[in-house]
């Protein structure tokens, strides 16, 4: 398959034409076996579909989305001098990219599923099935527009290495999301509610209809993230990355009215039951299942046990937070506010400058940003066991999805699932897209939407966090826009958002040039023998600035189109602009 797809792929996508990955189906998405059944004694039934449907929840974001922060200027890897070649504006364009490959292979199953539907007998499992898998096209035609703009639309399988289907040019991004907007229709009015389903993998469901399964609240919100993103695409960029008419509002309503959705019929909430802890254990194992948090809205599963796997999610805790693959830089440090709700430099605890020690960036600051970077005597984790706490460091280790010293030896084998997509999130996208129609958000629809997320943040303390309100951004000098973004910056950061943000805002071009630096360094702290690190202002500086860190805003706001899918298209696919 020339134009789509690498040769690993044609493997892949072959084999799936003539049989389908089978889940047993005996309690949920967590039993894959290896052996293949031929088309002709296969799709019979609604279990046929199950199973190959469930090929394509390996699709579900995970980890690996936490790890694109490393693409911003939110993260970076301490274990390594070498920073991300996005983050940094060095890459070049690729031969190959698991981002395009991999969402063609997805493409592929979820139209192999809908074409073979057609030999099912009609009923409600026959069409579940169908709305998960048009869920699952949605999802990888979104990551496609979101990383390249225009690409290849193709809405059947593939006959053979013939089919003029592979020489398919690029299609214009809109008409692209007008049918990933089609297909999450289509699951919106299919998909079950919630409350529907399981609330947790230890209850044994109907086949097909376990927890963990696309529910209507998981299409509405995934709709709205589409939407957002789109709506920022058109309003804020334009040529070489986006030409032709624009229409933001579209786009902004949806997300809107997608988001409003999901807050209005009642199936989902904040996690709170922790008091001042929530935030933090959102991301453990007592925020884990719908049972447990109405937060969450689409989890990726990867089991209970060893015994009982659904996925190994690669040991995240391990590499990428107590040993800072994944680290925080200073760029999120001095975008969180402070207690009295002001920023960095509008602030009169603004201690930028006048730290005193390693503690002084956590005090008076957004409860969010202390729940999200370990800070000193903070419970952490050794290979020599014991009970160790966070020494001292010059770096910001994040600790998002961070279940302690057990499980840090226990790595890899770790079984918590990950949040592909929340209620806050919901609610950020409603703010943002109220705000982006009519250029103003009433303190209504803020009580609605950011205040419900800074009331869980300081447990209901004002004192810890006040309330974004018109009067407090028109006395204080501040851009409800610049808030609005701030709060979903904090509120969102280490699961994967940053760099899409700064992305379809437009604003990659001034905030990924910036250097990235750490804590301020302290002469008179032991930091366990380590060498005195380069300083920039006295902050530990990892890498410096432009032009060391560079972003081409007439080129990099799209990723290149991979050069061998080009070949291999006989030149049908072009290039981006100024790859």
């Amino acid at each position: 398959m020339k134009s789509l797809f690498n040769n690993n792929n044609l493997i892949i996508i072959f084999i799936f034409s003539i049989g389908v990955m089978i889940s047993s189906c005996v309690k949920q998405l967590d039993k894959y076996s290896s052996y293949r059944i031929s088309d002709d004694i296969f799709w019979k039934d609604s279990s046929h579909l199950i199973m190959a449907v469930n090929y394509l929840y390996s699709s579900v974001p995970d980890f690996n989305s936490a790890t694109e922060e490393l693409y911003s200027d939110f993260a970076l890897d301490i274990r390594t001098p070498t920073i991300n070649a996005i983050s940094e504006g060095s890459r070049t364009a690729p031969a190959n990219d698991a981002q395009w490959t991999n969402s063609y292979a997805f493409i592929r199953a979820a139209n192999n599923v809908l074409e073979k539907a057609v030999n099912v007998p009609d009923g409600s499992m026959k069409t579940y099935c169908i709305a998960q898998a048009r869920f699952f096209r949605a999802l990888a035609y979104y990551r496609l527009v979101r990383a390249y703009g225009d690409v290849p639309y193709v809405g059947r399988t593939i006959a053979g290495r013939e089919d003029e289907v592979l020489y398919t040019p690029r299609t214009d991004r809109r008409a692209v999301i007008d049918s990933v907007y089609a297909d999450l229709d289509f699951a919106m009015a299919i998909c079950p509610q919630a409350d529907q389903l399981p609330g947790s993998t230890s209850v044994q469901g109907k086949a097909g209809m376990e927890y963990g399964r696309i529910t209507r609240s998981a299409v509405l919100a995934f709709k709205s993230r589409v939407a957002l993103y789109e709506g920022s695409w058109e309003k804020y960029h334009d040529e070489p990355e986006l030409k032709g008419a624009k229409d933001p509002v579209r786009h902004f309503t949806i997300a809107k009215e997608a988001a409003q959705t999901v807050m209005s019929e009642g199936r989902h909430s904040l996690y709170t039951k922790d008091g001042d802890l929530s935030f933090q254990n959102l991301f453990r194992y007592p925020g884990e299942t719908y049972a447990n948090n109405k937060e969450n809205i689409l989890v990726r599963l990867y089991g209970k046990d060893i015994s009982n796997v659904v996925a190994n999610n690669g040991g995240y805790m391990r590499p990428f937070l107590t040993d800072g693959g994944n680290a925080a830089t200073r760029a999120f440090v001095t975008l969180a506010l402070y207690s009295d709700g002001l920023p960095a430099g509008k602030s009169p605890l603004d201690s930028n400058g006048i730290e005193t020690g390693l503690l002084t960036d956590y005090r008076n600051r957004d409860p969010r940003l202390v729940q999200t970077l370990f800070k000193v005597g903070d419970p952490y984790a050794s290979i020599s066991g014991g009970n160790p706490t966070y020494g001292n460091t010059y770096y910001y280790h994040q600790q998002k999805y961070w279940t302690g010293q057990a499980d840090f030896l226990a790595s890899p084998n770790l079984f918590l699932d990950f949040i592909a997509i929340r209620y806050a999130e919901v609610l950020l996208n409603y703010a943002e897209a109220t705000y982006e129609l009519g250029g103003s958000i009433s303190d209504v629809d803020l009580n609605l939407s950011i205040n419900l997320l800074r009331k869980r943040a300081a447990n209901n303390n004002p004192a810890k966090l006040p309330l974004l309100t018109n009067a407090f951004v028109t006395t204080n000098g501040l851009n409800m826009r610049e808030e609005i973004r701030r709060e979903r910056s904090v509120e969102l950061a280490y699961e994967g958002f940053r760099y899409w943000d700064l992305i379809r805002w437009k604003t990659a071009e001034t905030e990924l040039p910036k250097p990235l630096l750490e804590r301020k360094y302290f002469e008179n702290v032991n930091y366990g023998g380590s060498t005195k690190p380069p300083l920039e202002n006295g902050y530990v500086l990892y890498q410096k600035g432009n032009p060391t860190r560079r972003f081409d805003a007439a080129r990099d706001y799209l990723w290149p189109i991979p050069t061998a899918q080009i070949g291999l298209s006989n030149n049908t696919l072009t290039q981006n602009p100024n790859w």
